[in-house]
C-alpha cells in the first residue's frame, strides 16, 4: 500500500474520486488496443486503430456519463480535440513497439482469480496473454505513461509478478516473460520470472494482508505522505492537509486485545495497479 489512509478512503469509506484526463485516456487506449485484435491480422494498421478511437470514446461515455464532466465548459471542443489527439499519438506509438499483424493473443482483458492455501483470494485483469506454439506464456501490460527510472521500477514489476503468481497458481505454469509496454515514452521493459520470484511475491501479499486485516480491525489507518499527495482527491479529509477523516464505519478492537485475528473480517478489496484486487477470507 502506498498510503494506508488512502486505501481506507477508497475501500472502506468508498469516498468518490473525480475521473482524471490521464486515467480516462489510458482506459480509452486500452479499449482501442483490445478491439484492434477483433479484425484480421492484415487490417491491424495504425489508421485502423486511430479510426477506433471515436467509437470507443462514445462507448466509454455511454457506460460512464460522468466522464463528460472532464470537458465541461469546453464549448468549442478544443480541449477534447487535443485530448483525443494525445490518445491517437499513444496508439500510433504502439506500432513502433509491437507488430499486431504478427500477434494472435490467447486472451485480452483476461479476468483471473485464484485462492491461496491461506484463504487469501487474488484477482486481477491482465491486458494481454500470448501463448507461443511451445506453450510458453507471455503476460503483456500496456502503460500510457512513461517508463519509470530504474530506482522506481519495483512497483510496476510487482504488479506484473502478481499477475504471474495468479497464472501460476491457476494453471501450474510459470509465465516465460512479463512485458510492460510504455506508450508514453516508447519503452518496453521485460522480465523473465522464476518460481522463487513468485514465492517471494506471495509472502509479501500475505504480509500485506495481515497489515490490512489488523488496520481494519483497529481502525488505525495512517497517511504516508509522498509526492503523489498533490494529486489526491481526499486532501480535505486527510490529516496531512489539516483535514479530519470521516467517522470510521466499522467496529474496532484495541490492537493489543490479544484476540485471535483469524476469520474475524469479511472480504475487503484492495486495489493494486490497473484492476488488481486482493481479497481476504
Amino acid at each position: 500500500m502506498q498510503c494506508p489512509l488512502l486505501y481506507r478512503f477508497r475501500v472502506i469509506d468508498k469516498l468518490p474520486e473525480k475521473p482524471s484526463e490521464a486515467a480516462t485516456r489510458g482506459t480509452l487506449v486500452h479499449a482501442v488496443l483490445e478491439r484492434l485484435f477483433d479484425v484480421p491480422a492484415a487490417d491491424r494498421t495504425a489508421p485502423r486503430a486511430r479510426a477506433l478511437i471515436p467509437g470507443q470514446w462514445d462507448r466509454l461515455l455511454e457506460s460512464k456519463p460522468e466522464l463528460s464532466d472532464l470537458f465541461a465548459g469546453d464549448a468549442e471542443g478544443e480541449r477534447l480535440t487535443r485530448w483525443l489527439s494525445e490518445a491517437e499519438r499513444l496508439v500510433e506509438r504502439w506500432f513502433s513497439l509491437e507488430d499486431p499483424t504478427r500477434l494472435e493473443p490467447a486472451e485480452r482483458e483476461m479476468f483471473v482469480e485464484t485462492e491461496l492455501e491461506s484463504g487469501l483470494r487474488l484477482r486481477g485483469v491482465i491486458d494481454r496473454v500470448d501463448i507461443a506454439p511451445s506453450g510458453e506464456v507471455r503476460i503483456v501490460d500496456y502503460k500510457t505513461g512513461k517508463a519509470p527510472r530504474p530506482e522506481y521500477s519495483d512497483g510496476p514489476l510487482f504488479q506484473m509478478t502478481f499477475y504471474a503468481l495468479v497464472i501460476w497458481r491457476l494453471k501450474g505454469v510459470v509465465p516465460r516473460r512479463l512485458q510492460l509496454v510504455y506508450l508514453g515514452s516508447g519503452d518496453v521493459m521485460t522480465y523473465d520470472p522464476v518460481v522463487a520470484d513468485l514465492e517471494r511475491v506471495e509472502r509479501k501479499l500475505l504480509a500485506l494482508w495481515d497489515a490490512i486485516r489488523l488496520a481494519t480491525e483497529t481502525g488505525d489507518w495512517r497517511p504516508r505522505p509522498t509526492k503523489l499527495c498533490g494529486w489526491c482527491d481526499h486532501q480535505a479529509v486527510c490529516p496531512e492537509f489539516g483535514g479530519t477523516p470521516p467517522v470510521y464505519p466499522l467496529s474496532v478492537r484495541p490492537a493489543d486485545s490479544g484476540e485471535d485475528d483469524q476469520g474475524r473480517m469479511g472480504p475487503v478489496r484492495a486495489e493494486a495497479g490497473r484492476s488488481v484486487a486482493l481479497e481476504g477470507p
